[in-house]
């Protein structure tokens, strides 16, 4: 995985709450247990009309929005656990979606894939939404925080110390634990020593 540190940029709005993973990955592309090529699938039914164009009305369908970031409404990730739709996202180019409420499991796929989570307050969530499209948003991993860079407006966000550590240096869970071993290897050592 990539490291996480700071990441500045426009965003894409999706001001829809209750999304499911349905819906950012709909079921019938999960044909494949590698995490390449789900990108183009992502949010499928909204992006594109039934014969296959690119729905005009969608978000991501609009040129004057881009960026590294999703902005979307409350309870995004909602449904099933599928792995799927953290892929899907990193996939289309985002590092980081920002709501003001993750479902469990979507949140800690996200984190095990090098994607944030970003969660707000309700109230900052709804300033980030009101910016102008060309405006960008600042994410600082290290101190736990988001800020609109326009009004400098700020909002801590929450995230366990374990995670923080893996995506600040690009591990998964097994890089972690390889990047322990020399104090794993010492415990045992002393505990040996001790028994």
């Amino acid at each position: 995985m990539n490291p996480i540190n700071i990441i500045q940029s426009t965003f894409v709005p999706l001001p829809i709450e209750n999304v499911d993973t349905d819906q950012i990955i709909p079921a019938r592309f999960l044909k494949s247990s590698e995490k390449e090529g789900f990108g183009t699938h992502l949010f499928n039914d909204w992006r594109y009309l039934p014969d296959g164009t690119p729905n005009p009305d969608f978000v991501l369908n609009k040129s004057k929005y881009s960026g590294e970031i999703l902005v979307a409404g409350k309870n995004f990730g909602c449904g099933s656990s599928r792995e799927h739709a953290a892929w899907a996202l990193a996939g289309q180019g985002f590092r980081a979606v920002v709501s003001s409420y993750f479902a469990d499991i979507f949140q800690n796929n996200a984190l095990n894939n090098g994607l944030l989570p970003v969660q707000v307050t309700q109230p900052f969530l709804q300033e980030i939404f009101a910016q102008k499209s060309e405006s960008t948003l600042t994410i600082n991993l290290y101190d736990c925080w988001i800020q609109i860079d326009k009004t400098g407006s700020r909002c801590q966000f929450p995230i366990s110390s374990y995670k923080q550590e893996c995506l600040l240096n690009g591990f998964s869970d097994i890089d972690y634990l390889i990047s322990m071993e020399s104090e794993i290897e010492a415990y045992e050592k002393n505990t040996r020593a001790t028994a």
